[in-house]
C-alpha cells in the first residue's frame, strides 16, 4: 500500500486505520472510506491519551451529576410512567369561582384532607403519577371535561399511554366537587390517536365525540355503561377535524374546529364551523370558513367547551404563537348564523401568569379549560396545564449530544496541540490500488469529489500548524492546554445538565395522590434587607410556597412591592425585638404547615419539598434540616457532628423546620412555656430549643424527623449581625437553657432516632 505521506514514527506505530484498511476487500462499500480515514493516523499513544481523557471527564461528570445536578432532581416515583415526553408533562387542575371570568385554583378556596395531609388541597388535582399508579402507565394527561350528574364529577381527558405512545380517553370521578379524585380507568381506545374527548347529554343519552383525526373523520360515540363503556355511533364528519367543540345556539347545534389539510393552511392557525339542526347530524359547512387560517397566535385552534354567560356566547382558543398551547385566549361572539361570523377578543382573567416557571405545573402553558355553571349557581372549571415547552425534552437531547460532539473533537484537538496525534496529507493525488491494480477513487468522475478532496487536504495542512503547540515543558504549551482542559470541563458539565438533568423544574412531591402547600415564615429586621430580599426572591419560587410572612422585629420595614416574589409577601411588624414573635399565633396564615426558615439559609426548593412530603406523612412532628443530640448530666449543647457520632438525635433546630401552626404556636405561647419565653427574652437564645421541650413534653412518641438536604450554606458565618458568631459563647448560653428547660419540662427523649431509617434514604 503507499506510503500515505511523510517518513513513519516508528515510535508511533502501529497506524491503526492503515492497517484497516489494508484487511478491508477490495470490493467492499467501507473500502472507499478508507482514503477518508487515512486522514486520521491514529497512534497507539493517542489511544492511551483518549482513553485517560474519557476517564478525566468521567470523573469530572459524574461529580458534576452528584453535587449539583442531583441536587435539583425530583425523585422519580415507584410507579412507571411520567417518563419525559417530546409533547410535554402536562397534568390537570380545578378553579372555583362565582363567574367564568373570576376562576381561582383550588388552593384558594381552602378544601382540605385530612387523609392525605393536605391543608389546602392543592392544583394539579390529576397527573400522570395518578393515572400510572393506577396500573395504566402515562406519560401525561390532558384535554379535561367535566360531566356533571348530581353531586358527582366525572373527568374524561386524554392520557399519553406508553405500551403504544398514543392518546387514550381515561376517566375519573370525584364525590367531593374535585378536592379528591379517583382514576376509574381507560373509557375509549382505538388503534389511533384520541384526544379531546368532548363529552354531552343529548335526549337522556351520553356521547362523546373525541378528536381522531389520524383516522380521518369526526367520530361520535355512545355510552352503554357510563362512564366505562362506549360504543361507535356514527361518522359526523368525513374529515380530518382537531379539537372540535360543540353548542347549541339560535336554534343551530355548531361545530367549531380545525382541518389542517385544507389547502394553504398553516397548523393551530385555522378555525372552521360546521352546523346543524341535531348533534347527530348531518352537518353542513359554514359559507365563511376558514373563518381564520394563517396566524396561529389569534386563537383559532380551540381550548375547550364554549360556554353561555349572561346571555353571551364565548369561545376559548389557543394562542400557539411562541409554543404549542402557550396560552389560552376567550372570545365572546358577535353574530352567529348561516352566513356571518364575528368574534371579539376579551381578556381571560383565570389567574395571573405564575413568576415561578416550571416550577409551577402551569407555568409555561396551558391551553384547555372546561368551565361549567354549578346548581349553587357558582362556576366550577377543570384546566390543563404544563411546566414545559413542547419538544422540550428531544431539544435537551439533541443539545447534550451536541455539546458531547464538541468535547469529542476538543480531546482530538488537545490531543494534536500535544503531539499525541497526526493529521497527515499525503503528497500528490492518492489513490487506493484495487486488486487489478486500477485506481480506484471515491465517487468517480465527479466534480464534487475533487473539490471535497482538495478541501480536506487544506484542513489537513492548517491543522498540522498546530501541532506541537501544546508542549508541557513550555509556559506558552501549559497555558494553552489549561485554558483547553477549563473548556472541557465546562463542556463536559454542559451535556450532563442537559443529558440527565431533567427539564429543570424543582416540583413538589405528591402524598397519596394529592398535593398542597405551605406558608414560610422568617424574623429578620433592618441590618439585613438585602438578605431577605434574596431569601424571598429565591425561595417564593418554590413550588409548594402559597406565601412569605416575614417577622419585623427592629428598624423601618420595607414595602411588600420591594421585593421580587412570585407569591404574596406580608410584613409582620412586632412591637418587641424578640425572638418569641417568631412563634407568635397568626390567625392570617391560611395553610397549616409552616416552613420557619431563617433568613441566612440557602437550600434548594428540592430539598424544601422533600421536607415538606415528609412532614405531610406525619404532621405531628417537627421535621427539619438541622439535628441535634441534646444530653449529658448536666445536659451540654453540641453541633451536627455530635449526633452523627452518636448516629442519632432527639431535637431538631426550627430555623429550618417544617411544623403544624397551629399546634405548634398555641403550645409555644400556653401558659406552661411562660417561664421559658421569658427565659428566651433574657438570653436573646434558646427559643427553638423551647419548642423541641414542648413538642416532648406533650407526647409519648417520636415528635422529630430529619431531612438530609443534598446541600445548605448558612451565610450567618459571613454576617456580623448573626447571634451565633461566636460559636463557643453561643454554645454555653444554649447549654444554660438545656439545664434550665429540663429542670421546668423534663428531659428530652434519652433515646436518639437513628440517621438513614427512611425508605427514601432522604434522611442518609
Amino acid at each position: 500500500m503507499p506510503a500515505m505521506g511523510g517518513k513513519e514514527d516508528k515510535a508511533m506505530s502501529p497506524w491503526i486505520f492503515r492497517r484497516f484498511c489494508a484487511s478491508v476487500p477490495w470490493r467492499s462499500r467501507w473500502r472507499r472510506w478508507c482514503r477518508l480515514l487515512g486522514y486520521l493516523a491514529l497512534p497507539s499513544s493517542f489511544v492511551f491519551f483518549f482513553l485517560g481523557s474519557l476517564l478525566a471527564c468521567s470523573i469530572v461528570g459524574i461529580a458534576f451529576f452528584r453535587i449539583w445536578v442531583s441536587s435539583f432532581l425530583t425523585e422519580k416515583p415507584v410507579s412507571a410512567g411520567c417518563l419525559p415526553d417530546g409533547e410535554g408533562s402536562w397534568s390537570i387542575g380545578i378553579f372555583y369561582g362565582k363567574s367564568p371570568f373570576a376562576l381561582a385554583p383550588i388552593e384558594l378556596s381552602n378544601r382540605s384532607n385530612e387523609k392525605s395531609s393536605a391543608w389546602p388541597v392543592a392544583n394539579p388535582v390529576l397527573t400522570c403519577a395518578s393515572v400510572s399508579s393506577a396500573g395504566y402507565p402515562s406519560n401525561f394527561v390532558a384535554d379535561p371535561f367535566l360531566f356533571i350528574q348530581d353531586n358527582t364529577f366525572y373527568l374524561f381527558f386524554e392520557t399519553k399511554t406508553m405500551a403504544t405512545m398514543q392518546g387514550d380517553i381515561g376517566v375519573a370521578r370525584s364525590l367531593d366537587q374535585g378536592a379528591s379524585w379517583e382514576f376509574l380507568g381507560i373509557a375509549l381506545d382505538e388503534t389511533w390517536h384520541l384526544s379531546y374527548p368532548y363529552v354531552f347529554n343529548y335526549l337522556d343519552e351520553i356521547y362523546m365525540m373525541p378528536e381522531g383525526s389520524k383516522k380521518g373523520e369526526l367520530r361520535l360515540y355512545r355510552a352503554t355503561k357510563f362512564p366505562l363503556e362506549w360504543t361507535f355511533d356514527r361518522v359526523l364528519v368525513s374529515k380530518p377535524l382537531v379539537d372540535t367543540s360543540l353548542v347549541h345556539y339560535n336554534g343551530y347545534y355548531w361545530l367549531f374546529t380545525s382541518d389542517f389539510s385544507r389547502a394553504s393552511t398553516e397548523k393551530n392557525a385555522e378555525l372552521e364551523i360546521w352546523l346543524s339542526n341535531s348533534p347527530l347530524g348531518p352537518w353542513i359547512e359554514h359559507q365563511k370558513n376558514p373563518i381564520y387560517k394563517t396566524d396561529k397566535s389569534l386563537g383559532a385552534r380551540n381550548g375547550g367547551r364554549p360556554f353561555m354567560y349572561e346571555g353571551f356566547l364565548y369561545r376559548l382558543g389557543q394562542d400557539c404563537s411562541e409554543t404549542y398551547g402557550r396560552r389560552l385566549r376567550v372570545f365572546r361572539v358577535e353574530i352567529l348564523t348561516e352566513e356571518e361570523y364575528k368574534e371579539v377578543p376579551l381578556s381571560l382573567a383565570i389567574e395571573e401568569e405564575t413568576k415561578k416557571g416550571r416550577n409551577s405545573w402551569n407555568g409555561v402553558r396551558y391551553h384547555h379549560l372546561d368551565p361549567q355553571l354549578l346548581p349553587s349557581g357558582n362556576w366550577v372549571a377543570v384546566m390543563d396545564g404544563d411546566r414545559v415547552p413542547s419538544g422540550d425534552s428531544t431539544r435537551n437531547l439533541l443539545i447534550g449530544w451536541a455539546f458531547l460532539l464538541l468535547l469529542f473533537l476538543l480531546i482530538m484537538f488537545i490531543g494534536l496541540l500535544a503531539g499525541v496525534m497526526d493529521c497527515v496529507h499525503p503528497p500528490g493525488n492518492y489513490t487506493i490500488i484495487s486488486r487489478r491494480n486500477e485506481p480506484f477513487s471515491l465517487w468517480s468522475n465527479s466534480h464534487f469529489a475533487s473539490k471535497f478532496w482538495r478541501y480536506l487536504a487544506g484542513l489537513s495542512r492548517c491543522i498540522l500548524a498546530f501541532k506541537g503547540q501544546g508542549n508541557l515543558k513550555t509556559s506558552r504549551g501549559k497555558l494553552i492546554i489549561s485554558l483547553l482542559s477549563v473548556v472541557g470541563v465546562v463542556l463536559v458539565c454542559t451535556f450532563v445538565q442537559y443529558l440527565y438533568g431533567g427539564n429543570g423544574a424543582e416540583v413538589s412531591y405528591m402524598y397519596k395522590g394529592q398535593y398542597s402547600q405551605f406558608t414560610m415564615l422568617t424574623m429578620t429586621y433592618d441590618a439585613r434587607l438585602w438578605n431577605l430580599k434574596q431569601y424571598v426572591k429565591h425561595y417564593s419560587r418554590c413550588a409548594s410556597v402559597r406565601e412569605i410572612v416575614v417577622v419585623w422585629n427592629k428598624g423601618k420595614p420595607p414595602a411588600e412591592d420591594e421585593f421580587d416574589s412570585a407569591v404574596p409577601v406580608r410584613i409582620r411588624v412586632e412591637e418587641h425585638n424578640s425572638l418569641n414573635n417568631r412563634f407568635k399565633v397568626d390567625p392570617l396564615i391560611q395553610t397549616k404547615a409552616v416552613f420557619e426558615l431563617d433568613d441566612d439559609i440557602l437550600m434548594t426548593c428540592n430539598d424544601v419539598e422533600k421536607g415538606f412530603r415528609a412532614w405531610r406523612e406525619h404532621p405531628e412532628r417537627i421535621v427539619g434540616f438541622y439535628p441535634r443530640f441534646l444530653n449529658g448530666d448536666p445536659p451540654r449543647y453540641r453541633n451536627e457532628k455530635y449526633a452523627r457520632k452518636k448516629n442519632g438525635y432527639n431535637a431538631i433546630l426550627t430555623g429550618a423546620a417544617f411544623m403544624d401552626s397551629e399546634v405548634a404556636f398555641r403550645r409555644y405561647w400556653s401558659e406552661k412555656a411562660g417561664i421559658g419565653r421569658a427565659l428566651v427574652d433574657t438570653l436573646f437564645n434558646c427559643e427553638d430549643i423551647l419548642m423541641n421541650f414542648l413538642y416532648a413534653n406533650e407526647s409519648l412518641v417520636r415528635t422529630v424527623e430529619y431531612i438530609h438536604p443534598s446541600w445548605a450554606i448558612d451565610t450567618s458565618k459571613f454576617s456580623a449581625s448573626a447571634i451565633s458568631r461566636n460559636t463557643q459563647q453561643h454554645y454555653e448560653i444554649r447549654s444554660k437553657c438545656l439545664s434550665k428547660f429540663s429542670s421546668i419540662y423534663g428531659s428530652l427523649p434519652k433515646m436518639a432516632w437513628s440517621f438513614g431509617s427512611r425508605r427514601d434514604g432522604w434522611d442518609a
